[in-house]
């Protein structure tokens, strides 16, 4: 038995690799916590209030859209009815999303701009933050935000889309 109990035990200075269970996990580093869900809704454009026990905790930097790009974006989004910011351009999308939703204005023969947004890396960063949304492409009608793929392409489905539309052309 003292055989098989020293066999079971490696020997000094040996290496024994250890199970993936076992092994120690490298330290995670999250340089920006993740902001409580009442930063998450703050408007950038005008002073906020956090409720009083989210205050002194480290919230998310919403700092990160630039007076200027927010002004720029509120500039191109205000100037036309729809505007599509997509990967590539409505007659070469460079992603299938950006293609699903061009597909979708097109067959409602809606007039729409569309911007892309990999020529300009500091216009797709900048966009994350003024619309609160990761992803592209990014539909926004009458000024406002409307969605990505995902909501467009259901809001066509349900009819709120081209209800949306109409309204929109008519203001």
């Amino acid at each position: 038995m003292a055989a098989s109990a020293t066999a079971a035990r490696p020997l000094a200075g040996a290496s024994v690799p250890l199970p993936l269970s076992a092994r120690r996990q490298p330290a995670r580093v999250f340089l920006l916590p993740r902001a409580p869900p009442a930063a998450q809704r703050l408007n950038l454009g005008r002073p906020a209030q956090l409720p009083a026990g989210a205050r002194g905790r480290s919230v998310r930097c919403l700092a990160a859209l630039s007076p200027e790009m927010r002004a720029t974006l509120d500039k191109v989004v205000g100037s036309h009815k729809v505007v599509l910011f997509m990967k590539g351009t409505k007659d070469f999308p460079q992603c299938g999303f950006s293609h699903t939703v061009v597909q979708i204005l097109r067959s409602l023969d809606v007039p729409f701009e569309t911007l892309d947004v990999l020529a300009n890396e500091a216009l797709r960063q900048g966009l994350k933050d003024y619309s609160s949304w990761p992803t592209f492409p990014q539909l926004y009608i009458d000024g406002e935000f409307f969605g990505g793929c995902d909501i467009t392409v259901e809001a066509y489905k349900s009819g709120e889309l081209q209800e949306t539309l109409e309204k929109a052309m008519c203001s």
